[in-house]
């Protein structure tokens, strides 16, 4: 069955195909992570909502915590990624080795 091309169809593909690259390009925008300053103004919010005081050692050490936190699950993160690309590209082995099957 040979389908025709209808001329109706085009002008409600060109009003939908601009709103929808623009619902697309709304969504990944807010896929952005935060700036230094804005992560480092969350990080103080946060210690001075746990009860720290500006300008002390404790209030310091939240700081260095949360960071610290923040570089360990970065890594975990990262280890997991390529834990999962190296099972996508090449599943392990299960089964015989090498050698001679008797």
């Amino acid at each position: 069955m040979v389908q025709n091309f209808d001329c109706k169809d085009t002008p409600m593909r060109m009003f939908f195909l601009p709103l929808a690259l623009a619902a697309a390009s709304i969504g990944l925008s807010a896929c952005q992570s935060m700036t230094p300053e804005e992560r480092r103004a969350a990080d103080e919010a946060q210690c001075l909502h746990y009860g720290f005081r500006r300008g002390t050692d404790a209030f310091a050490g939240c700081l260095q915590r949360i960071d610290l936190d923040r570089r360990a699950q970065s890594r975990y993160n990262s280890d997991m990624l390529m834990l999962q690309m190296s099972y996508d590209l090449d599943h392990p082995y299960y089964g015989r080795r090498y050698g001679r099957h008797w």
